[in-house]
């Protein structure tokens, strides 16, 4: 694994890897639903009947309110510090430009950026 994996994996993996499924949360918007003050921070890319793309964009102080992810791979377009909050607890994450990780799923995540640069996630979710 290339070091910037290695920044997300022990940053903030923990947070994203959750053994939950997509139907034990559908109390929860789902990451396209969800946004931040009413404005959306994910946009479709492409769908089929057993995936989807979103790109996600966090610019400094926008985060993305709670929500829930199906199985997942996530790659950073561009990198930045986030708080990433969960049932596990609050974490602050530097998250490289080109950094990936790959998820069973996660109950309920909330995430801002708290850094100063804009951060942009390619999420690509399982149906």
């Amino acid at each position: 694994m290339s070091s910037a994996g290695r920044v997300l994996s022990l940053g903030a993996c923990a947070l994203f890897a959750a053994t939950a499924v997509y139907a034990s949360t559908p109390q929860l918007p789902d990451a396209l639903a969800a946004g931040w003050e009413g404005e959306p921070v994910c946009e479709l890319q492409h769908e089929t009947q057993t995936h989807r793309v979103l790109r996600c964009t966090f610019p400094p102080g926008v985060g993305h309110e709670r929500h829930f992810h199906p199985a997942h791979y996530g790659y950073a377009l561009s990198g930045g510090t986030m708080q990433l909050t969960s049932e596990q607890g609050v974490r602050v994450a530097e998250i490289s430009t080109g950094s990936h990780y790959s998820s069973n799923g996660v109950d309920w995540h909330e995430v801002v950026n708290i850094g100063e640069t804009t951060v942009t996630y390619l999420i690509v979710e399982e149906l």
